[in-house]
């Protein structure tokens, strides 16, 4: 019996790059499944009440409520995975927060599915 997609809501304020990772992430369906998009803090701890993901990407910095309060409160019922700009000192509170992990937003679609899948 195969294993099943790991499912992953992506969260970003910046549509291109939501859709830039969901259409990469699509060459590897097998593997990850996209199940939403959200384009906030408070976006995604709705959506993910509703469509309880495996993974939560999240990027750090958003209008409202920010990556960091948004992993906080998803932390204890979902794996969070940080991608920022920058690999610096700005990731420690996240993983303090409840994070699983981060990525820099360069890296290769190879590393971000073996990041999801590791923080899964």
């Amino acid at each position: 019996m195969a294993e099943q997609p790991v499912r992953v809501l992506i969260v970003d304020d910046h549509v291109f790059y939501r859709e830039g990772i969901k259409t990469l992430l699509a060459t590897r369906a097998g593997e990850v499944l996209v199940v939403g998009e959200a384009s906030s803090g408070e976006e995604a701890v709705g959506l993910a009440a509703t469509l309880v993901p495996d993974v939560v990407l999240m990027d750090l910095r958003m209008p409202g409520m920010g990556g960091l309060a948004a992993t906080r409160a998803l932390a204890d019922s979902t794996a969070v995975l940080v991608l920022t700009m920058h690999d610096d000192d700005s990731v420690v509170p996240a993983l303090q927060a409840g994070a699983r992990g981060y990525l820099v937003k360069d890296a290769s679609l190879e590393d971000l599915v073996r990041a999801i899948v590791a923080v899964h």
